[in-house]
């Protein structure tokens, strides 16, 4: 049993480096879409990236991840449900990536039908969000405080 917990773990961390690396990416190339003309041909290069990049990789990611890491919460002894809170405020953060990833998908289709309305400033703000969350995750399941 130990033996699969360790894949399942190992499969949950590659899951979770992958959802992570789309959510760092995407934002970013809302800020380089923003400075091109709607309907040009750099403007449908770029909507042809996010959505490869949405649709192939970040939402596999964000699933994977899920299912990988509520196997290993429902592994009997991996958490005691009485006293570890650190879970909680994981959780938390867990959701509020899952919504951020939301958020994302549409600002795509916001770039997709040329109706984006934010600025780049925006999105160089909102594409800090991922890395606040990613610290508050990784030092819940590291330093488990509560």
């Amino acid at each position: 049993m130990r033996a699969l917990y360790l894949y399942i773990k190992a499969a949950h961390e590659v899951s979770v480096i992958a959802w992570m690396a789309g959510m760092f990416y995407l934002p970013r190339l809302y800020v380089y879409h923003c400075e091109v003309a709607p309907g040009s041909a750099e403007s449908e290069r770029f909507k042809v990236m996010e959505r490869r990049l949405l649709k192939q990789i970040i939402n596999p990611a964000m699933i994977a991840a899920w299912v990988f890491g509520l196997t290993l919460a429902f592994t009997p002894g991996v958490l005691d449900w009485r006293s570890d809170h650190w879970w909680h405020v994981k959780l938390t953060a867990v959701v509020l990536m899952s919504a951020f990833h939301g958020f994302l998908a549409r600002w795509r289709r916001d770039f997709l039908a040329d109706r984006n309305t934010r600025s780049a400033k925006f999105y160089r703000i909102a594409n800090e969000v991922p890395t606040i969350l990613m610290v508050i995750i990784v030092f819940m399941v590291i330093v488990k405080p509560f």
